[in-house]
């Protein structure tokens, strides 16, 4: 019986966690309020600053969330599933066409809001350098793990204001590892500045474990999911992703380097592979619980009680903290080139403070560089400031027309485009899909192909960089290719169940989309038809319609004629199985009908008494 207590009482917060993402976040989600808020709000509530000060014996001690500690350490996987996704998502390319705010805009304000609100710790606490510099790196920092999200979820990622944040937010995940050096140098020297050769040697050892990360990456991913693709097996699929971003994480962080970035490195070579879209699928519904675990867990620690306590020292910290970045980053911006609408949501978006503050200070207050009651204060101001996101985001993103005047192509915030002009989707990409594919490039369409059999994938890609792997019968695996902005879907794999899924899936999702379909023969393509394609091709019929073509123009038919009865025999068969499939599902809703009408007074009957 006490074994089971104990295994009741261990699984008591991820029941709580469960039921908050189960119940809580899909309320706020009607309500329209972000579920980062959510998330907050909960851990707030069932952390031990409110239900916790319950006395043990209430009804409520079965909401409280008593072991915060055991949360935070999970929650932690969900910024390095956060940074893995955002690697899947970016390219080298792009990253190189991003280098200019990476290592300018993300640079200056990483060292100007270092400097400068280290000097204000200094004055208000008494800090000495060492310290007052830990404060400054720490406090300079910004929460990815929360504003990707809130991008993402409010659309603006692929805005100038949504890109420069990203960039500004990768250079300070690369400075996670120096500054944490600081602090560890800082420490064991009283604060006192390390030689040039010491430094050296002290981050020899992190350089050359990324290299090796990124050399191992590039000569084992592509090779493993290959392997694994061609078992078939989700499960394994599933493990071998999960293997990657987590054992990615652990190699960095044992080399002095944050588990986010090596999660982030292993995304961005993944990103450049065939199995990108499926991976995407397979890892989103961890990264949203973890995330969702991770925002709980900063809930949990915001103490209101403190801030009651000492209201204008907490506030003022965390209001000041925000304004002095914003200001920072604005005006570095407007420097930068962006326009003053983009660089406004940048600013409200980067000045509160982020996750690795909590991680940067903990180790300041270890190494005894910080006193507890200041350490405990700054956490408590940081945690503030990052719950104040969402409503800085809806506040920055207010829409006015953008100047992209002498912007970088790559960073103007350019409209949505109209779903005309948008990409073809071919699944299948065997003999048909190919001649297919081939046909639409001739005419200068934007296409994304993507098929079943791993070998064909691992082939092909090397001409037709914009093939994938998966399973398009997955309604996430067709969303994640484009499926919402697609112009068309072609599909032409040979398994008619699969393609009846297929074209299921995307007439559900777009009722207006174009969906043409391969089909086996004139039965297949009227049920091809019910399900909402909008052309079924039978193979069947337009063999022998080949076959015609070529026989009359070699007897002597003159060619027009053999193409114009050709195309009217053709109009023929399709005017034939259209209004079979009507009058199919004419019939299905009848019987339908029917059968309710047969069913009523049985259920009348037994309803009354005997």
């Amino acid at each position: 019986m006490a074994g089971t207590a104990l295994a009741l009482e261990d699984t008591k917060e991820v029941l709580l966690f469960l039921a908050t993402a189960g119940v809580a976040v899909p309320l706020f989600r009607r309500l329209k309020v972000s579920p980062v808020i959510g998330f907050l709000g909960a851990g707030v509530l069932l952390g031990p600053h409110v239900l916790g000060r319950l006395p043990d014996d209430s009804w409520l001690g079965v909401l409280q969330l008593e072991n915060t500690g055991r949360i935070a350490q999970i929650a932690e996987f969900g910024v390095v599933f956060l940074l893995f996704m955002i690697g899947l998502e970016l390219s080298y390319e792009r990253l190189a066409r991003l280098r200019r705010l990476v290592f300018g805009l993300g640079a200056g304000q990483v060292a100007l809001s270092a400097v400068l609100i280290g000097e204000i710790a200094a004055m208000i606490f008494g800090l000495p350098r060492g310290a007052a510099l830990v404060v400054g790196g720490a406090l300079a920092l910004s929460s990815t793990a929360i504003v990707i999200p809130v991008l993402a979820e409010r659309r603006r990622l692929s805005t100038t204001a949504g890109r420069a944040a990203f960039s500004v937010l990768l250079f300070q995940d690369l400075m996670v590892a120096p500054l944490l050096f600081t602090v560890s140098m800082a420490g064991s020297q009283g604060g006192a500045a390390s030689g040039t050769a010491e430094i050296f040697w002290a981050f020899a050892p992190a350089i050359a474990a990324l290299g090796v990360l990124v050399l191992g990456g590039r000569l084992l991913l592509r090779p493993l999911f290959h392997q694994v693709a061609l078992a078939r097996s989700t499960e394994f699929f599933m493990a071998a992703c999960l293997f990657v971003v987590i054992g990615a994480g652990v190699a960095s962080a044992m080399n002095g380097l944050s588990m986010a970035l090596g999660a982030f490195i292993a995304g961005l070579l993944l990103g450049e592979t065939e199995y990108r879209r499926e991976i995407e699928v397979t890892l989103e519904p961890f990264k949203g619980l973890l995330l969702g675990l991770f925002f709980v867990s900063i809930g949990a620690e915001l103490d209101l009680s403190q801030v009651a306590r000492a209201p204008g020292l907490v506030i003022g910290i965390a209001a000041g903290l925000i304004v002095l970045k914003a200001a920072v980053l604005f005006a570095l911006a407007r420097v930068a080139g962006l326009p003053s609408p983009a660089a406004r949501e940048l600013s409200l978006l980067l000045g509160p403070g982020g996750e690795f503050a909590f991680v940067m200070i903990s180790a300041a207050i270890a190494q005894r560089l910080l006193p507890e009651d200041v350490g405990a204060t700054l956490i408590l101001a940081v945690t503030l400031s990052m719950a104040t996101i969402p409503l800085l985001a809806m506040v920055g993103a207010v829409r006015r027309a953008p100047d992209a005047s002498g912007l970088d192509p790559e960073l103007a915030a350019a409209p949505p485009p109209e779903r005309p002009k948008g990409r073809v989707i071919l699944v299948g990409y065997g003999r048909v899909g190919r001649l297919v594919g081939e046909m639409l490039a001739r005419h200068k369409l934007d296409f994304i192909a993507v098929d079943g059999d791993p070998k064909l994938v691992s082939r092909e890609r090397r001409e037709t960089r914009t093939l994938y792997w998966g399973d398009a019968t997955k309604p996430d695996f067709l969303r994640a290719c484009g499926l919402e902005d697609a112009r068309a879907i072609i599909v032409t794999i040979d398994r008619a169940q699969q393609t009846e899924r297929v074209v299921e899936i995307a007439r559900k999702a777009r009722p207006d989309i174009t969906i043409v379909a391969r089909a086996r023969d004139a039965h297949h393509a009227t049920r091809l038809y019910e399900l909402g394609a909008t052309d079924a091709i039978p193979e069947t019929i337009e063999a022998s319609l080949q076959l015609s073509e070529a026989a009359l123009v070699d007897i002597g038919v003159p060619m027009g004629l053999v193409i114009a009865s050709i195309h009217e025999k053709r109009d023929e068969f399709r005017k034939l199985l259209q209004p079979a499939a009507e009058e199919h599902e004419r019939r299905a809703i009848k019987m339908s009908t029917r059968l309710k009408d047969m069913s009523r007074p049985r259920d009348a009957d037994a309803q009354e008494p005997g």
